[in-house]
């Protein structure tokens, strides 16, 4: 019996996470742990809140006592962890709560859990869930691999790539069995409205002017939310222990190429004329360190795992659009 510990499952990729691993491993005991910050919202799991191997708790990451009791009331022999403060602008604004959940709350959660499995690391896992912006930026051409130096330039990537590093030095020092991916800008269902996607279409959908950084060329490669989860599920399942697998969707996409797209796609959805909300586009001072060009190297999962994202941007923003729609009209 695997009882799983996804911390974050109530954010946007975490609660795709949960929905997918109670509905397709009725054998798996699944412990959402989530401080339900603004960006947490349980109405994301609304059909499987009584199924009879998931459960709730609500708490901090960083409330170390507790995560020690629920790793050992839970019996805890597997964590997945998302929880993380994720928005950039945020971060430039409050370095500190970064720092705090993103750093100290994993350490938090490494220490928790090489106490209490004292050790004995038969079938256990730590899976770290990270991001590419720890790569830093890339000019018009090349790709962040596994092997890519970090070099993060804000305080958000920052603070992930510290818990990249906590993440591989508890492996290095405590044989701690940890896997960690880092994966590129995700879309799709139940992303809180401050991503970029959810904000272009809520404002579109609302007659709200777009706000676009800089020039809008800033380019960055997108994955829909579903691929993500395949292959959190096949690493979970099938990596090799200490091992770091990049994903992306292959997908690099300018910020004016998206709000264009948006733009079409929403103007014939909601019946309004062609082009018409164009003139919401609004160019704004761009974002402190704001990073050029993001795009990932899947290679290494692709052959070692045989994963591969189903959905191209084209067939995975018509989801994400219709998804909207239905909710916030």
């Amino acid at each position: 019996m695997k009882n799983i510990l996804i911390t974050g499952g109530a954010g946007f990729i975490g609660s795709h996470l949960v929905k997918f691993f109670v509905e397709n491993y009725p054998k798996y005991n699944i412990i959402n742990l989530d401080s339900l910050t603004y960006a947490g919202n349980l109405d994301n799991l609304k059909e499987i809140e009584h199924k009879s191997n998931y459960k709730f708790i609500q708490e901090d990451i960083c409330n170390h006592i507790k995560i020690k009791e629920i790793l050992k009331k839970e019996k805890i022999n597997s964590i997945i962890h998302l929880a993380a403060e994720s928005h950039v602008d945020r971060s430039i604004t409050d370095p500190f709560s970064f720092a705090k959940t993103n750093v100290l709350g994993t350490l938090s959660l490494l220490e928790a859990a090489k106490n209490y499995w004292n050790s004995d690391f038969k079938n256990k896992l730590f899976y770290h869930v990270s991001t590419d912006e720890v790569y830093g930026s890339l000019g018009s051409e090349g790709l962040f691999t596994e092997k890519t130096a970090y070099d993060p330039h804000s305080p958000y990537s920052a603070s992930k790539a510290s818990s990249d590093h906590f993440v591989r030095a508890f492996h290095d020092t405590y044989n701690l069995p940890i896997v960690i991916s880092n994966c590129s800008n995700n879309y799709g269902p139940n992303q809180y409205p401050e991503k970029l996607i959810p904000l272009f279409i809520n404002n579109i959908i609302n007659n709200i002017p777009i706000p676009i950084y800089g020039n809008g060329k800033n380019i960055r490669d997108w994955l829909y939310v579903e691929d993500h989860i395949s292959a959190i599920d096949l690493i979970f399942h099938k990596a090799k222990i200490g091992e770091t697998y990049n994903l992306g969707g292959n997908n690099e996409i300018t910020n004016n190429q998206i709000a264009n797209v948006l733009i079409e796609k929403l103007d014939q959805k909601l019946k309004r004329t062609k082009g018409e909300s164009l003139n919401l586009i609004k160019y704004v001072e761009d974002r402190l360190g704001h990073d050029m060009r993001y795009a990932i190297d899947s290679s290494k999962i692709k052959s070692e795992l045989n994963w591969f994202p189903k959905h191209n941007f084209e067939n995975g923003i018509d989801k994400t659009i219709d998804w909207y729609i239905k909710n916030l009209t």
